[in-house]
């Protein structure tokens, strides 16, 4: 695909929906599926290194992930940390930094420890900020920021709230794409996204291309963002 993009998004954010149904429709385990979702992550992470993307938020597992069966969350929380510790190798060739949203101390400890060691490492990359939200919700953060403010005394407003959010130093969502054709925000990055552009794709995550993502920048391209003002 030939890249001539009008404007590259800052920051992109994917809720990367389908796993489970990917798994399904090929008589797999739902684990199966993660397994392959991995592998289309690592994938975009490339790509939005090729096309100069800065930041990458990935809903990773939400606050209402602990809702599904106990051997599909023990099975996620055993394959976060080697994961991480596996790609370590990969964002430190690529100058990629990593940053955790989401409550961590809810965390298994190793999925806690995994996060602290590759954040750690990376922490002075420059080259793509990949942003991952792990036991993340949109309106858990709200109200977390807003405790640090009354714990701090501060008055309450729109720059004391977004100072207070789990990443402050990132800038907001460009655009945020949803695979598995669902047309919702299922609570991801819900301050955050106030003026992000959406994009919704039928594509079930593991199927998600490298097609199918420049196809989003592209219409992403195309948009007129005017912010509640006027051309």
């Amino acid at each position: 695909m030939t890249l001539n993009f009008k404007t590259i998004p800052l920051h992109v954010g994917i809720i990367m929906d389908g796993n489970g149904r990917w798994a399904k429709a090929r008589g797999l385990p739902r684990t199966e599926g993660h397994k392959e979702g991995l592998k289309t992550a690592k994938r975009i992470v490339k790509d939005s290194l090729k096309i100069g993307i800065k930041v990458l938020s990935l809903y990773t597992f939400s606050t209402e992930n602990w809702k599904r069966t106990q051997d599909e969350v023990g099975f996620l929380m055993n394959l976060i940390p080697g994961s991480l510790r596996n790609e370590i190798p990969f964002y430190m060739e690529n100058n990629i930094r990593v940053v955790h949203s989401g409550i961590k101390h809810e965390l298994p400890q190793s999925v806690q420890e995994a996060i602290n060691e590759i954040c750690e490492l990376t922490k002075n990359h420059t080259a793509l900020t990949v942003n991952l939200a792990i036991n993340y919700g949109g309106r858990n953060e709200i109200v977390r920021a807003v405790q640090k403010i009354i714990t701090n005394s501060l008055d309450v407003s729109e720059q004391s709230v977004s100072a207070s959010l789990d990443n402050p130093d990132l800038p907001a969502p460009d655009l945020i794409i949803r695979t598995g054709g669902e047309l919702r925000l299922s609570n991801f990055l819900l301050w955050q996204s106030a003026y992000a552009e959406l994009f919704f794709s039928n594509k079930l995550w593991p199927d998600f291309s490298q097609e199918d993502y420049y196809n989003a920048i592209e219409d992403f391209s195309k948009r007129e963002r005017r912010f509640g003002g006027i051309s």
